[in-house]
This record gives C-alpha cells, sequence and structure tokens, in this order.
C-alpha cells in the first residue's frame, strides 16, 4: 500500500464493543478519507468537510465563506450550475451543506450504490468551480436577503450578533458568519475566487463516509476521484487569540419585538485551549451545563420556569470541542411581570449556589447519563455519526476524542464542578446583553425562529 498510511480504530473502552470501526486514510495529496461503516439499512452519507469558516476571515471580507458555500451549487464545466442538485435528487439522494465559525461542510445521503455519484461531484467541484460573475451577483444578493431575514428581523439573532461582537475584541469569533451587510454588499467575485482557490484543495479537506459501505471500495472510489486533485500550500492563519478581558461589559439591544430577552457569556476554555495539566476543566464546564439546563429536571426549568415563574425560558450552554476560546452562555426571557435585571439576579443565584454547594451524587448521576444518553442516541443517525466525526476532525482535535469526551464527563466530581464555577463564571469574564423591546410595525412584524445558515 505504497504512499497511504491506513489505519483501522475502534472508538475504545466500552463504546468499542457498541460502535463499529472507523477506518482512517490519508491520500498521497493530503485528503483524509475517513469511514465508518453501520449496516442496519442500504444507505450511506457522505461529507466532504473544509478547514475554513468565518473565524478565517478578516474584516472587509466578512461572510466569503458562507457565500462561497452558496456558489459551490454553480457549476464546473464538467457539471454547470443547477446540474449537482439535479443529478443527486435523479439519484435518489438529498444534499446541501452549512458554514459555521470553523468549517464548511457539503453532504449526500443516498442508497448505498450511488456512492460514486457522490464522490465524482464532490471531487469534480473541490478544483474545478468557474464561478461565473453573474452567477455570483444574483447569489450574494439571495444572502443580503437571508442575513436581512435570519438575522436583522429577528430580535433575538440581532441581540446574539451584537452580543457576539461586543464579547470578543481579538477573537475572529466576533465576526458573524453570514458576514456583516457593508462586507456583503462591497465582495468582488474575486474574494470568493481568491477564497476557494486558497482553502478548498484535497489537503485542507476531510471527506467521512457513514453507512451501509465497504470501507475498501471506499478507498478504492476515493483514490479515483479524489487521488488526482493537486494540494494547495496551505498557509496556517496567524493565531488570534482573545485579548484578556478586564471587566464586565454590558449592552442593550434596541429592536422591536413583543418580550424582552437576556444573554450572558462567560469566556471560558475549551479542549483544545485549556492547560494540559488542567485539561478537566472543559469536561466539567460541560456537566456543569447539564445541571442548569439537561431538560425539565435541570435546575433552570424546575427552579427559574416552573419555580420562580420568573422566566418564560432560560438556558445554558457550553461547547468544549470549538477551535477557539469560547463562551458559557446563560440567555432567557423573563416571564410577563418580571424584567430582565431580575432574571440575571435569578440566573446568578443559580451560579451562585454551584459555587457554594456541591452537587449531589445523584443530580451528577443523572447529568452525566444524560450526556451520555445524548450521545448514543445521537449514533442512530448515520449523519450525525458523519457529523460527529467531521467536526472533530476539522476543529484539530481528530475523532478519537469522541471516546476521550466519555471517559472525562464520567470522571468529573463534584468538586471539579465548584472549581470551575469559581474560576471562570465571574464578573472579570462577563458580557450581558439585554434586548430592549421597541414598538412593533404591524405591517412589518418581527421573525422569530432559528439563525443557522443552512443553505
Amino acid at each position: 500500500m505504497r504512499g497511504l498510511l491506513a489505519l483501522v480504530l475502534g472508538l475504545g473502552i466500552s463504546l468499542a464493543q457498541a460502535a463499529p470501526a472507523v477506518h482512517e486514510y490519508m491520500l498521497d495529496n493530503g485528503l483524509k478519507l475517513i469511514v465508518k461503516e453501520d449496516h442496519r439499512a442500504p444507505v450511506m452519507v457522505s461529507q466532504v468537510w473544509y478547514k475554513v469558516g468565518s473565524s478565517y476571515e478578516h474584516d472587509g471580507i466578512t461572510g466569503v465563506s458562507h457565500v462561497l458555500e452558496h456558489m459551490m451549487f454553480k457549476g464546473t464545466k464538467a457539471h454547470p450550475a443547477g446540474e449537482f442538485s439535479r443529478i443527486i435528487s435523479e439519484n435518489g439522494g438529498r444534499e446541501n451543506a452549512f458554514t459555521s465559525q470553523d468549517y464548511t461542510a457539503y453532504f449526500q445521503t443516498m442508497e448505498k450504490s450511488r456512492l460514486k455519484t457522490s464522490f465524482e461531484l464532490e471531487a469534480d467541484r473541490m478544483r474545478n468551480l468557474t464561478l461565473p460573475e453573474e452567477e455570483f451577483l444574483k447569489e450574494v444578493r439571495v444572502v443580503m436577503e437571508e442575513r436581512r431575514m435570519r438575522t436583522e428581523d429577528n430580535p433575538q439573532s440581532l441581540t446574539w450578533e451584537q452580543f457576539n461582537a461586543t464579547a470578543y475584541v481579538s477573537s475572529p469569533y466576533r465576526i458573524p458568519v453570514i458576514g456583516w451587510m457593508d462586507d456583503l454588499e462591497s465582495m468582488q467575485i474575486d474574494d470568493l475566487r481568491d477564497w476557494y482557490r486558497q482553502w478548498y484543495a484535497p489537503n485542507n479537506a476531510t471527506v467521512v463516509v457513514a453507512g451501509d459501505v465497504n470501507p475498501d471500495a471506499v478507498l478504492e472510489l476515493a483514490r479515483r476521484y479524489f487521488g488526482p486533485l493537486k494540494p494547495s500550500d496551505i498557509k496556517p492563519v496567524k493565531p488570534r487569540r482573545e485579548i484578556e478581558q478586564l471587566g464586565i461589559k454590558r449592552l442593550q439591544v434596541k429592536a422591536p419585538a413583543e418580550l424582552p430577552y437576556l444573554m450572558m457569556g462567560y469566556k471560558a476554555p475549551v479542549v483544545l485551549t485549556a492547560d494540559k495539566s488542567m485539561e478537566w476543566e472543559p469536561y466539567a464546564l460541560e456537566v456543569l451545563a447539564g445541571v442548569l439546563d439537561g431538560g425539565s429536571g435541570a435546575r433552570l426549568a424546575s427552579e427559574l420556569v416552573r419555580g420562580k415563574s420568573i422566566a418564560a425560558s432560560a438556558s445554558a450552554s457550553y461547547d468544549a470541542h470549538d477551535r477557539l476560546q469560547s463562551l458559557f452562555l446563560l440567555s432567557g426571557t423573563p416571564s410577563r411581570g418580571h424584567s430582565a435585571r431580575e432574571l440575571e439576579t435569578a440566573l446568578r443565584e443559580q451560579l451562585q449556589k454551584l459555587k457554594e454547594e456541591p452537587v449531589g451524587k445523584q443530580e451528577l448521576d443523572r447529568v452525566k447519563a444524560q450526556i451520555r444518553a445524548q450521545k448514543v442516541y445521537e449514533q442512530d443517525s448515520i449523519f450525525y455519526q458523519a457529523m460527529q466525526i467531521g467536526i472533530l476532525e476539522t476543529v484539530g482535535l481528530g475523532w478519537r476524542e469522541a471516546g476521550h469526551y466519555h471517559r472525562q464527563i464520567q470522571a468529573v466530581t463534584p468538586e471539579q464542578v465548584m472549581a470551575v464555577a469559581k474560576k471562570y463564571l465571574i464578573d472579570d469574564h462577563l458580557t450581558v446583553a439585554e434586548l430592549v423591546p421597541q414598538p412593533i410595525d404591524p405591517d412589518h412584524p418581527p421573525r422569530r425562529g432559528g439563525s443557522g445558515h443552512v443553505r
């Protein structure tokens, strides 16, 4: 197997007994291929992950990763605009793409024998996109309308964007995935061509295939279609670490809305940025988030929504698997008759309890079981199996982190939960944003719902 590194590895510990093996390969041109077998149904999902997203961008071209994602469906010489989706549809498949802070990914879900079609199309557009200017001018207007609909007309999304841009100073996580409107309006087709040449190359991509497939056959197809592609000279982005925050930050966002909304974010390390001697901290923060917001039995729901009825909704979240230093988030909508400040006080009281009283064994066991169950249930979907691998690989952790994550979560102690609450959930690390509702124009009511950036 000359010029080819091939590893066949399992997930380790108890998960290895339940999960099929993961097969990892590296082609000569630097493309990584990961195959996970799941033979429960004759289907497969094929995903191509590029190590580029909004956190790779800089001022002036924000949103370029997302616009390029749209343009990836606008054709090559071999497959002109519209053909990609038509061919996938004719083969009974589903396809789409998504852009995040740390990656851009493309996927197809199809009957297992159609992997060849998926690979042929993805390999073609990895290096041969034509990027016609007339298509770009139409598509960037689509993205601007998407921005108006998902962010500017949605008061909670608008608050999130303003909050994020305030919380971070030097970290590229302050850049919205969809980009600032001024940058979208001044974006040129050459911005996309440069971005495409720089990042869309086999040595900056990971192909993940999960489903009813034979790893050897997948490897053969990958070598046939992706193997001839030439790699690029990928220059690593320079470090853009967040500067130290020196005190609490507060902002108000005034926008037409029915109800106020509160966001609180504390700077916190993630697995990739944590001190190696304190590598348990991100996992303790995951458990802490689960104590606060892990279903109807968690503290925010039981004590603030149902108990004191001070919140119509309240949530906590944290992702240990971001690429850069991140935020431990609290958010919520006060119930009628209560203010955002009252909700903030109630949320702070919950944090104070975690700093002063260790989490009981029964509660801790429930949270750990819940986190584990969530990950296990995700394995029911071949899409999420592939997505977990793709995220871990693309942010630089590697797919083996999935097994490490479970071991670390199980090892978290009540004292460690207290320790991270005292260390990181403090005012010097805090940003608070309050949505202040303004009168609503009945002819232009605010939008609700998600703010994702899926094509």
